[in-house]
């Protein structure tokens, strides 16, 4: 006795519409092996009888390119050879009664019937249940660490009317990157929606329609959400994308931050912090740095530094001048000029709280104005502390220069000082010649100020 093998080698029928009907006999009546439609159908068929009836019925809207079988009769001494499911794998390549064959399908798609057949006894050898199928289903909840999601019937069109949702699930501290390999949808009306969180909460990081392919994509929760809506009208490819996780690690923390601070404790993506430097140094690069998504953790910039700079434009009222470098020892061969201005009716007080620098060759200068035209009123070098100088403008010009040998390194800090009768009048008469008073003796002063004053 013979049996019917049909190999499929191509299929594409109109979805739900139409619709190949194959029974088990020689008409309607017999068990029916299958009824298949759209582009999902076994690779390989068998019947159990030596008679095969085949039903085919299409509507009057779409047709599509139809199909193409090819069936082998085969003896009975063992079970008919199982061709290995498209997108798919088999395992076992006996086929007696007793033998088993396994099914596995590959990523992005699932197994639809038993993983596990077993050729049995009897006259007619058959295997206990049908071969499974590989299809790509509508939706699905993904835990693992990698894997594929792909529109129902890839690599052929979607069928319409869909409204799936897959979610990709890790443990919490994880995050996804999509990678999308391939991608086509009607224009506007068919779409993916990607949220990064649940398909109600979760926060829209991406919505893509049409033929472009969209660029990879990262979920910083541990919870991803995968939205596919398709209307009745004109199907496409669909989509292939590819998921890998990664460990929400957080961004290096900056700390210590030398010569400043930093604002802000929080490192974890998406999270953005600032510096600051303490008076005196001047912040090189960004104020401010945001944890960038990815593989690695990485800041969107290099993280800044607090310097002191050879020179500049100072306008605050009070502030400190640090030598270049510092804490460190300044460079050789420095010519630095410092421009401090402050309100005017205000001159400049500047006292040196450390100064180490070689005698005589490296040296701090100060003019009483904007340029070394105006009168030079100090000049200080080697090593002392608690030097000081007064100007009479509100204007100074500081020159530091250092030669080629020993280095070291000065900080002096200066404020403005009211300067009676320098662009404002004085606000107090002159105090009168006090006479005629003893040894512990009170004296009482009343001032009053007048108006507009």
């Amino acid at each position: 006795m013979y049996v019917f093998q049909i190999h499929v080698i191509s299929f594409a029928t109109e979805h739900n519409w139409d619709s190949l009907d194959l029974h088990d006999g020689v008409d309607t009546n017999a068990p029916r092996l299958g009824s298949y439609s759209g582009t999902t159908i076994p690779a390989l068929i068998n019947s159990t009888s030596n008679n095969l009836y085949l039903n085919f019925q299409s509507d009057i809207s779409v047709s599509a390119a139809g199909f193409h079988l090819e069936y082998t009769a085969i003896g009975l001494d063992s079970c008919p050879e199982p061709l290995t499911p498209s997108y798919g794998i088999k395992t076992g390549d006996r086929y007696l009664v007793g033998d088993v064959v396994s099914f596995q399908c590959d990523q992005g798609y699932s197994l639809q019937g038993h993983s596990h057949i077993t050729c049995m006894p009897g006259p007619v050898r058959r295997w206990n249940y049908p071969i499974p199928m590989c299809i790509a289903q509508c939706g699905g909840a993904l835990t693992d660490f990698s894997g594929v999601v792909l529109s129902p019937g890839f690599p052929g069109n979607y069928p319409s009317s869909l409204d799936c949702t897959w979610t990709v699930k890790l443990p919490i501290g994880f995050g996804v990157h999509l990678h999308f390999v391939n991608f086509s949808t009607e224009m506007i009306h068919d779409y993916m929606e990607v949220r990064s969180g649940s398909a109600t909460t979760g926060t829209v990081i991406g919505r893509f329609s049409g033929p472009q392919l969209p660029a990879p994509l990262f979920s910083t929760t541990h919870e991803t959400t995968l939205y596919f809506c398709s209307d009745y009208s004109q199907n496409k490819q669909g989509f292939r994308v590819i998921y890998q996780a990664y460990q929400l690690q957080s961004c290096p923390d900056p700390r210590p931050f030398r010569n400043g601070f930093v604002i802000g404790y929080d490192l974890s993506v998406g999270r953005t912090i600032s510096f600051e430097c303490l008076p005196g140094y001047t912040l090189n690069g960004e104020a401010a740095l945001t944890c960038l998504h990815g593989v690695s953790r990485n800041w969107n910039h290099p993280v800044p530094r607090c310097e002191a700079l050879c020179g500049g434009n100072i306008t605050a009222l009070n502030g400190t001048i640090y030598s270049p470098g510092y804490p460190d020892e300044y460079p050789h061969f420095q010519d630095c000029f410092w421009i401090v201005k402050v309100p005017p009716g205000n001159g400049i007080y500047i006292n040196f709280t450390v100064l180490q620098t070689e005698p005589i060759y490296d040296f701090i200068t100060v003019w009483d104005g904007p340029d070394q035209t105006a009168p030079q009123i100090g000049q200080f070098s080697g090593n002392t502390a608690l030097e000081s100088v007064y100007s009479t403008s509100n204007q100074i010009l500081i020159k530091f220069h250092s030669d080629f040998t020993t280095s070291g390194f000065f900080v002096l800090s200066y404020h403005g000082d009211y300067l009676p009768g320098k662009g404002a009048q004085d606000l107090c008469s002159p105090l009168q010649e006090i006479k005629d008073f003893c040894n512990r003796s009170i004296i009482h002063f009343s001032i009053s100020i007048r108006d507009g004053q």
